[in-house]
This record gives structure tokens, sequence and C-alpha cells, in this order.
């Protein structure tokens, strides 16, 4: 289109492009057959779509809307082409699905596995960085399952779903506070141990004689605090 062919007044063109007026009931009829196959479709796909999205799921989503969008407004392409996409699409879905249920190896590589990111009260920081999962993450989740401080976790997991998946220490250990650091409030009613102080970074122990000056022997950092219970 020229810039020449460009009005504010345009209407028509504004409203329905360079397509006749009677496209617009087309896009409807197409909209509608789309709709009804991409809704077939979805129901062969099985409920895991209607639930969490994996990688290889969320993959497809995005791919099921770029193949239904051409059909249902393209004036000069058909609705076969789309609908047999969706079909391949639907196959190949099904088939990596069954590859993977068949090889662990595939299963890990195109799912993804589960990683333990704290472990008995204690972050672990490789974990951490690898997953490039922070900190504030970490502790807003397990504020989420009504956690204050490490102590209280024995495992928690992030799963290939992204999920997270926490069991807790009974009973609970001392720990790092994992309550925001402005609520100076909240912070101070929680009761402190006595001679034992926890990394900033990680929440790994250290007696009060041992922790000053030295490096957190499971994340290297310098910064301590007191533990809590």
């Amino acid at each position: 289109m020229k810039k020449e062919d460009i009005h504010l007044g345009d209407l028509k063109r504004i409203l329905f492009g360079d397509t006749p007026a009677e496209f617009t009931l087309e896009v409807i009829v197409r909209t509608i057959v789309i709709y009804l196959i991409f809704l077939i479709i979805m129901r062969l796909f099985g409920k895991r779509m209607n639930g969490q999205l994996t990688i290889t799921e969320l993959s497809v989503m995005l791919t099921l809307g770029a193949i239904i969008a051409v059909p249902m407004q393209v004036p000069n392409r058909g609705l076969l082409p789309g609908a047999i996409l969706l079909v391949c699409v639907l196959y190949l879905q099904r088939g990596l699905n069954w590859w993977s249920l068949k090889r662990r190896k595939v299963e890990v590589v195109v799912q993804g596995k589960v990683v333990m990111l704290a472990k008995n009260g204690v972050l672990l920081p490789d974990e951490l960085e690898k997953e490039r999962v922070s900190h504030e993450q970490i502790f807003a989740e397990l504020r989420d399952h009504e956690i204050t401080h490490l102590g209280q976790v024995k495992r928690l997991y992030m799963e290939a779903s992204g999920n997270f998946s926490l069991y807790k220490q009974e009973p609970a250990i001392p720990g790092l506070s994992v309550l925001p650091g402005q609520d100076t409030k909240l912070q101070e009613e929680q009761a402190k141990v006595p001679d034992l102080k926890v990394c900033v970074y990680c929440g790994n122990w250290a007696s009060s004689r041992d922790h000053a000056g030295h490096q957190c022997l499971n994340c290297g950092h310098q910064e301590w605090t007191e533990a809590v219970r």
C-alpha cells in the first residue's frame, strides 16, 4: 500500500482493510470452523494441556496460535492447510511423548528434571545459579507455604514444570529467616538462637566464635546473621 492511499477518513479501509466488506462474514465462518477443529485437536492432546504446561506443551500452544491465525484472517489462504498443520502438530507432540516414555534420556532433554534447591535448612547455591532462581523467588515460595525460616525446610525441589515442591522439617531446626527485610517488627518477634549464626546467602550454620571473618563453607560468602527458630 502506498502512502498516498492512506487517509484518516477512509473508514472502509480502517474497518475492512483491502478486502471487500463481505469478507467479514467469511472471517466469522472461518473462525467458527477453525475453532471447532482447534477444540477437537486440544481434546485429543489430553488433560495435560489444561493443566500446568511443560516447555514442550507451551511450545505447542504457541505453534497452534500461529497456525490458526492465518486461516481465520487471510483471504487468500484456505482452511485445509491450517487443519493439516494442526493434525501434524498433534501427532508430533504425541510422538515426542511416546519417545520420552520409552527413553528416560529423551524425557530429561525434552521435559527437564527435578532439581533440589534446599536440603536440611540450607540452600544449594550451585543449583540456584544453574536454574537461575533468585533468593527472593525461593523466599516468596516458602512464605506462601507459611514457612518463616529455612530451618523448617527439609527438602525444596523445583519440578520440571517449574513448580516448587516442599517437604517440611519435623521438628524444625534453627535457620535463616525468610521474612522480608523491611518487616523489622515481625523479624524481631522471631526467637533468636544464642551462639548460632547463619549465612545470609544460603542459611548454613556456624558458631558465633567461628563465623567472624570466615567464609561460608557452603557458598563462600562472609555475611552472617542470627539464627532463628
